[in-house]
């Protein structure tokens, strides 16, 4: 701002140009001009030194500006402006001296206007003086000050001048020629915009409710410095202490309070929307207002009205604490915090009852950024505050909140409180946290989108959806509440999408009675209980989100909830991954879950999901855990690696599979056990290191359709009481038999297709029962159906075919009954029968086998040579006494004949066996077969299957 000093210079120029004294043509910087004549007496030209002005404080206004202090030579060609400032010709006796500007320096420029210290009455401008006298030489030297300052004086220096200027008497400045206009617009002239809003990168509001930061370094404007201060100079201030001063060259205006901007602001415009008058005119008085009445400035005056006509009013609130205001907003007002730094820490506003800032009905386009809101109610007072809020927004309003602090010590109300029909704010980039209530409550109707916002530290949830509110919420860091994360309940809605919620007391999103959220591509983890948990009728999509890491299960679906689980990633949780328990119902499918601590996917008590599409696997435990009378379809989904079984299903549960590809397990394929029961229809189970299948202590499941391969342990393993109907599979290219039966099992096996086993085809031993019917049982490496140890099973119209020992074998006190069966084709016989065997036989067609143990006995062979160690042919076997063969020693007869001649030998029985004397085993050499092998116990059975009895506990 101007001093007093100046005063005079600037009017006295107005003069000059009035009668066109700077009109004359200007020489070129190149050009050589005539030297000047002696100057003349430039009355009212008091003109002081240069001083620093205060930072942030503009700077003064250069109606004069020239500042050299130093003669030039006499034979120079052009006279610095010093010489306007030199002593007067003698015809100008009495004229004041302005040969040096001696007395005190002016205050600061952009300070209010003060009266001059230290000049006396002779130097003040004398207005009314003629200036009839030597105009022709005040005219030239006037042409060589310009001059010389349009084309000689040093960029820096003029710099320097124009950063103490304000911004009308810097446009008026850019208006003399080019090259000021060029330096005017030089980005290192910031100082005015600090000193003016105090930020340190240019702001800018782009749109309506926009406002935002941009480093000079990454605009593509010329100079940021400027659009900004262009783009905010419609604005008022709240600075207390500013209302009263006066600035000239600056039409801006100040308040002390939120209150009086706010209506000083709703006073203008209405005034704008009846008059279209100037938006700057306002009292002096009442508004703290300066202005000026000069037309020559019309680059921000202009934008000015065009601005705030346009985008509605604009309040910087300046650095302070602001307390005991009530601020109701119901027009498009943008209020926003002014300070260096981190702006929002510095521009504090407080209340200790009823809310600290409200939209009503009228906001439209309303705007509030970059500030703390704090509601800080007496706790001793008795005045109710549960509907009061730090932030409220109510029906038929939409404004914007940007960039703000929230916090609220009220433990009965939410620090953000968007409620009814029509609510439909832009809350973004706030910090909602250490709230001793919840921290944005969105209910009644309302809507809104809220965007990059910190909700951390809450006591209750960081955000409540509630009565068919639907926000959109995106990019949210919801982190270590006291409850909950997200709780969307009675009929609440929301899209939520791409947040952060981790590390909250209980789940990380909650939902429930009727609540129906939409949750894409979020990260949900760390939870101190569970990821998500759905109940009480609870519905949702949880589409595309990673769940992790969590506690207890990743996602928890109960008490008739049906959420949709799609494509999502449930992995590391302490516990399960997706647990369905109490009457849950749910869409579980494409999700990939894995390395979770117990099953990655557990339904029990009366539960009914749709489990499909899932890959399950690398489970710590089990992959699908299915107890207590949960129920389910699960359908084709990939279920493998896990620690345990592919999937459990015990305790009276009939789930549904069908399907499926179950495969590569650590221990069981499907286990059912403790009276399991359900469907296993059309699955692929293969190469686990147990049996594919277990049934076993009541369980009756109904197999169909299944392909049942690579089990280390067999394909179908039923014993302790199991049941089942088995029917239609492919069971092939097991390990050990494809089906085993023992312990008093008595399943059904109907149409199976049993082959290419490297062991039996059906085991059935220790007990064991059956009825196996029409089933193809062809090529594999042992018996086609091994009888055992008092069991007695049944078999009618199956064809046993193509093995490579017996057909059926029947030993140990074993019984069965044969019907109508069709035994051909294999290498040991048909139907081979242990010593004091006495099966039911009736209509079997046995036929074509081969014969090759009596072929071998015929031929004087030793039956190992046809067996080796892997099989078992069936014959009469001996121990030889005097080689002190053991209780597990056999010898076949030819051994006996030829290499045990004349030994005290003892027949034993006939039954399944292969010779020790052909494997070397005994302490004289066979004299019949080649080199001795490395076993050294005959198998009068097939091995004996591993049996599952690991229980889950989750």
């Amino acid at each position: 701002m101007p001093s007093a000093s100046f005063t005079s210079s600037r009017s006295y120029v107005r003069r000059s140009r009035r009668k066109g004294a700077n009109r004359i043509p200007l020489p070129s910087r190149t050009t050589s001009a005539e030297p000047c004549e002696p100057p003349c007496p430039i009355p009212n030209q008091n003109i002081p030194a240069p001083s620093a002005a205060a930072p942030g404080s503009g700077g003064p206004s250069a109606a004069a500006p020239g500042t050299s202090g130093g003669a030039m030579p006499a034979n120079t060609t052009h006279h610095p402006p010093y010489d306007l400032r030199r002593k007067s010709p003698s015809h100008h006796d009495g004229g004041p001296s302005t040969s040096a500007a001696t007395g005190a320096a002016p205050s600061s420029p952009a300070g209010p206007t003060m009266p001059a210290q230290g000049y006396t009455s002779a130097m003040l401008p004398a207005r009314k003086r003629p200036r009839r006298t030597c105009s022709s030489s005040y005219e030239n030297c006037t042409a060589t000050a310009a001059h010389y300052l349009q084309y000689e004086l040093p960029d820096e220096v003029l710099l320097t001048i124009f950063n103490y200027l304000l911004e009308q008497d810097l446009c008026r400045v850019s208006q003399v020629c080019k090259r000021f206009q060029a330096i005017a617009n030089d980005t290192e002239l910031k100082r005015l915009y600090q000193s003016v809003y105090e930020y340190d990168l240019p702001l800018f509001n782009s749109a309506p409710c926009r406002f935002e930061f941009v480093s000079p370094e990454e605009s593509d404007l010329a100079n940021p410095w400027k659009e900004s201060f262009r783009q905010l100079y419609r604005g008022v201030h709240v600075r207390p202490g500013y209302q009263d001063m006066k600035f000239k060259g600056r039409n801006l205006c100040y308040f002390n309070t939120v209150q009086g901007a706010l209506d000083y602001a709703d006073e203008r415009s209405g005034s704008n929307s009846t008059a279209g008058t100037n938006t700057g005119g306002g009292s002096s008085s009442t508004s703290g207002c300066t202005s000026t009445n000069t037309t020559t400035v019309t680059t921000t005056a202009n934008t000015t009205t065009e601005n705030t006509t346009s985008q509605g009013a604009l309040v910087f609130l300046h650095a302070g604490i602001y307390r005991g205001e009530f601020l109701v907003i119901d027009s498009d007002i943008a209020l926003i915090g002014a300070a260096p730094g981190n702006v929002a820490e510095s521009v504090i506003l407080e209340r200790e009852s009823e809310s600290t800032v409200m939209f009503v009905e009228g906001a439209k386009q309303a705007y509030a950024g970059h500030l703390t809101l704090k509601f800080s109610p007496d706790v001793t007072s008795t005045v109710p505050h549960h509907k009061h809020y730090c932030l409220e927004v109510g029906e038929n309003c939409s404004p914007t909140v940007d960039h703000c602090i929230i916090r609220s010590t009220s433990v009965v109300g939410a620090a953000v409180c968007v409620s009814g029909v029509g609510a439909n704010p832009v809350i973004r980039h706030c910090d909602i946290s250490d709230c001793e209530n919840v921290g944005l409550y969105v209910t009644d109707y309302a809507q809104g989108t809220y965007e990059d916002n910190e909700i951390s530290r809450n006591a209750l949830a960081g955000i409540w959806v509630k009565n068919y509110a639907n926000p959109i919420m995106r990019r949210n860091h919801i982190h270590h509440g006291r409850d909950v994360g997200i709780f969307t309940f009675d009929n609440g809605l929301g899209y939520f999408e791409a947040n952060d919620i981790h590390n909250n007391r209980i789940a990380g999103f909650e939902v429930k009675a009727g609540a129906n959220p939409t949750v894409v591509h979020c990260e949900i983890h760390h939870g101190q209980t569970g990821g998500i948990y759905v109940h009480e009728n609870g519905l949702g999509q949880f589409i595309d989100n990673k769940i992790h890491s969590n506690n207890f299960a990743g996602v928890w679906i109960t008490s008739n909830s049906n959420p949709t689980i799609r494509r999502n990633e449930i992995y590391n949780g302490h516990q399960g991954g997706v647990y369905i328990f109490g009457e849950g119902r749910g869409l579980i499918e494409h999700n990939n879950i894995y390395g979770n601590a117990l099953a990655g996917i557990q339904i029990r008590t009366n539960s009914d999901p749709i489990v499909r599409h899932n890959k399950i696997h690398h489970g710590q435990h089990g992959g699908i855990y299915v107890h207590e009378k949960g129920q389910g379809l699960i359908e084709e989904n990939e279920v493998y690696a896990n620690t345990l079984a592919g999937v459990w299903i015990t305790t009276g549960s009939t789930p549904v599979l069908r399907r499926n590809r179950i495969h590569s397990g650590k221990q069981v394929g499907v286990y059912f056990y403790d009276n399991g029961h359900g469907k296993l229809e059309d699955n692929d189970i293969f190469n686990h290191l147990y049996s594919g299948v277990q049934i076993r202590t009541g369980s009756n499941p109904v197999i169909r359709g299944n392909k049942i391969w690579g089990g280390q342990n067999g394909g179908v393993l039923v014993y302790n009481g199991g049941l089942g109907l088995l029917e239609q599979n492919e069971i092939f290219d097991n390990a050990m038999a494809g089906v085993w039966i023992k312990t008093d099992s008595n399943p059904t096996l109907k149409r199976n297709k049993i082959f290419d086993g490297r062991d039996g085809g059906i085991c059935i031993f220790n007990g064991g029962k059956g009825i196996l019917e029409e089933n193809d049982i062809f090529r594999n490496a042992q018996a086609g159906v091994l009888i055992s140890t008092q069991s007695h099973p049944i078999l009618r119209r199956n064809r046993i075919f193509d093995g490579l020992a017996a057909g059926v074998e029947i030993t140990n006190n074993a019984t069965a009954t044969l019907e109508f069966n069709q035994i051909f084709n294999n290498r040991f016989g048909g139907l081979c029968l242990a010593s004091g065997v006495q099966p039911i036989v009736r209509g079997n067609k046995i036929f074509n086998n081969q014969d090759a143990v009596e072929k071998a006995v015929a031929n004087g062979q030793c039956l190992y040579k046809i067996s080796s160690y892997t099989s078992f042919p069936m014959h009469d076997f001996y121990r030889c006494q005097t080689c002190n063969t053991t209780d597990r020693n056999a010898i076949c007869v030819n051994c006996i004949k030829t290499c045990h001649a004349g030994h005290d030998v003892e027949f034993i029985r006939h039954d399944r066996f292969f010779c020790d004397c052909g494997a070397g085993t005994l302490t004289n050499q066979c004299q019949l077969q080649g080199e001795p092998t490395q076993d050294t116990d005959t198998l009068y059975d097939s091995a004996a299957p591993m049996e599952s009895h690991t229980l889950m506990v989750n």
